[in-house]
């Protein structure tokens, strides 16, 4: 699915620089990019996401010692 994104201009001047200089497209470098760190910002992002819903009151969360007793381990 194409996607079309706006760039700040020293960004995209860096990455045209890149793009001449080893004779790779533009769009490699973006998605390569991506693919490299999408892992990151999703473990960031959801996990932002978790922690204001928590502050929030509309997330239970559970000490280790609760979940170890819940689950028998302590026994």
């Amino acid at each position: 699915m194409p996607v079309s994104i706006r760039l700040p201009e020293d960004l995209d001047r860096r990455l045209d620089f890149l793009a001449r200089q080893t004779g790779r497209t533009k769009t490699f470098y973006i998605r390569k990019a991506l693919v490299e760190r999408i892992d990151d910002l999703e473990d960031y992002y959801l996990a932002a996401d978790v922690l204001e819903r928590i502050r929030k009151g509309e997330e239970n969360s559970y000490s280790s010692a609760e979940v170890r007793k819940d689950l028998g381990l302590d026994d």
